[in-house]
């Protein structure tokens, strides 16, 4: 029917759930999720030709109590070709799914990084329904039609035709579609391997908790970046398009502008991000005092080399707005890099001093030089983080019925909660700080 490469033994899926708390009686409430698994891998078995012994599918039944459970998790998430959640009001209220679903969805937005091709290979199944309403932007996102496995199944879910007998061949067609699904997107998607994400400290694709998980909230991301057409004397134009958004600083490794893969990620970690042009829109009209949203500036070093950006960009500097974080990516593999590091990083520290010194340890190395693409997806959930928490500290709050008087802010956990990670790919050794 539809085959795979014998000689890939990936499982073809992760099946993530959450897990429903015991009750009286004794009866494990997720047995009915193993019969799900355990149905899953029948299906894909025979429609692949996956040898004896090699697992079909996975799940955390067997980890969750054991030692090691956050390796075998990452290692799992980084290797699987399919994703495959079980949608229920307990599944977005659980953290550990939501840190399940950015683990993956970062090898998604990597893969689309490097080769500017579909990686669309989370395939949802309705274990209970939920309503539109209540999906974050995660979910939402997700082009899928359940009717395409019965108008029963949309309305009760897997959950309910499980439970009830009456409904066991709507069961049975379900799931057979299900496997079928997985098995294509696998066969069609082929999603690279990635690298394993430490599941204790990666953030979760919902939100937190304390930034109150919802409807994703703005983040801005502002390029600077000169154009191909104004690019200093001698620049190698393949790093630019028309735009300042269609920067790609770390071409050839990567195939999309990193406008755009930065937004993937923003949205990876439930905000809704908003491109901008420093050139087009240096914000003057926001009242410094009062942020707008929380923002992420790009900043190519070779724009440095253009006076009236350097001068816009000091101006900038001197306003001290900590609710913007500056990232730096700087490509080692850029031919052109070596000779021009000194003399870029020099120009850097005169025209933006607070920028460069400004945060915890970690968005200082991001103002310094990120270089490569994997440091960049790895640093980028901790700047997001404090240029939240910077928007929610120097934000204007007005109590209900206040008057306009001011009272205390609330406090903002980003999307890493209260971790405080540091890859060591960037800056081994260095702890992190208070924002």
């Amino acid at each position: 029917m539809m085959q795979q490469r014998a000689s890939d033994h990936r499982p073809y899926f992760f099946l993530s759930y959450a897990h429903t708390p015991g009750y009286g009686g004794g009866t494990d409430p997720d047995m009915w999720v193993e019969r799900l698994f355990q149905d899953l891998c029948g299906h894909v078995m025979a429609m692949t030709d996956l040898p004896a012994g090699t697992p079909a599918g996975f799940m955390d039944r067997e980890i969750r109590s054991g030692e090691g459970w956050s390796e075998r998790l990452g290692s799992v998430l980084a290797t699987c070709r399919v994703f495959v959640p079980l949608f229920s009001p307990r599944y977005f209220a659980s953290e550990m799914c939501g840190k399940e679903w950015y683990a993956f969805e970062q090898r998604a937005i990597h893969h689309r990084a490097r080769s500017n091709q579909s990686a669309e290979a989370i395939v949802p199944a309705l274990w209970v329904p939920v309503p539109p309403s209540q999906l974050p932007g995660s979910a939402e996102r997700i082009q899928f039609n359940h009717r395409d496995f019965g108008e029963r199944y949309v309305s009760d879910g897997l959950y309910g035709l499980i439970k009830l007998r009456l409904f066991a061949q709507e069961y049975e067609r379900a799931v057979y579609e299900l496997a079928k699904r997985i098995v294509t997107v696998a066969d069609t998607v082929r999603i690279d391997t990635g690298r394993p994400v430490d599941y204790r400290l990666a953030p979760s694709a919902f939100g937190s908790r304390s930034s109150g998980a919802g409807a994703p909230k703005p983040m801005r991301i502002t390029i600077a970046a000169p154009t191909r057409h104004d690019l200093p004397p001698g620049r190698d134009t393949a790093y630019y398009g028309d735009n300042p958004q269609d920067w790609n600083p770390y071409h050839p490794a990567a195939a999309r502008p990193l406008a755009y893969v930065t937004e993937e990620l923003v949205r990876s970690l439930n905000y809704q991000a908003v491109i901008g042009s420093f050139d087009e829109d240096t914000g003057q009209s926001e009242d410094k005092r009062a942020p707008l949203t929380p923002e992420i500036l790009i900043l190519d070093r070779w724009a440095l080399q253009d006076e009236d950006r350097r001068r816009r960009l000091a101006a900038f500097d001197a306003e001290n707005r900590p609710w913007v974080i500056l990232v730096v990516p700087w490509n080692r593999d850029d031919p052109q890099s070596p000779d021009a590091e000194a003399e870029l990083t020099a120009i850097l520290e005169r025209t933006l001093p607070v920028k460069m010194s400004q945060g915890r340890a970690f968005c200082r190395v991001a103002a310094k030089g990120v270089p490569s693409m994997e440091a960049f997806g790895q640093i980028l959930p901790q700047v997001v983080e404090v240029a939240a928490q910077q928007y929610l500290r120097n934000a204007t709050v007005y109590p209900p019925g206040s008057g306009g008087g001011h009272s205390e802010r609330t406090r903002l956990t980003g999307p890493m909660g209260n971790t405080q990670f540091i890859p060591d790919t960037l800056h081994p050794g260095t702890q992190a700080e208070d924002v």
